[in-house]
């Protein structure tokens, strides 16, 4: 007579069980592209808020020009704001690459520029730019 064996005994079950665990969550990260985004722009926001907050806002100028719509356009195109001379005449278009490379010297980037402020830490930079990002549509 047969007997049968416990599911957890055949053999290969284990490769079967990571092999549907990791179909799932490559189906799951297709459905939802944008899981985790939530918090990790909320993050963003937070440190938007302390560190730039004081000179910046998303939709009004303050000490420093609106910055939604940032992300994508040249700098010193803000009509409204009153540019330095050297941001005016830079029109360097703000990009991952470049927003970082501002943010960590603002004077090494554009010389003569009326920001003297940076982000010393790449992980507040790199918060601050995808908020910046999402802020501009992109």
């Amino acid at each position: 007579m047969r007997t049968l064996r416990s599911v957890s005994s055949l053999p290969g079950l284990p490769v079967v069980t990571a092999m549907i665990a990791l179909t799932t969550a490559i189906l799951a990260l297709f459905a939802f592209p944008d899981f985790g985004r939530a918090e990790g722009t909320a993050r963003g926001k937070e440190v938007f808020e302390k560190r730039c907050g004081g000179c910046h806002s998303a939709d009004r100028d303050k000490e420093g020009p609106r910055l939604r719509g940032v992300y994508g356009r040249a700098s010193g195109s803000v009509e409204t704001f009153k540019y330095s001379d050297a941001l005016k005449k830079a029109r360097i278009p703000w990009n991952a690459e470049s927003l970082d490379k501002w943010l960590i010297d603002p004077d090494k980037l554009i010389p003569d520029n009326d920001m003297a402020f940076h982000v010393e830490k790449a992980d507040e930079r790199r918060e601050v730019i995808a908020y910046l990002k999402e802020l501009s549509g992109k």
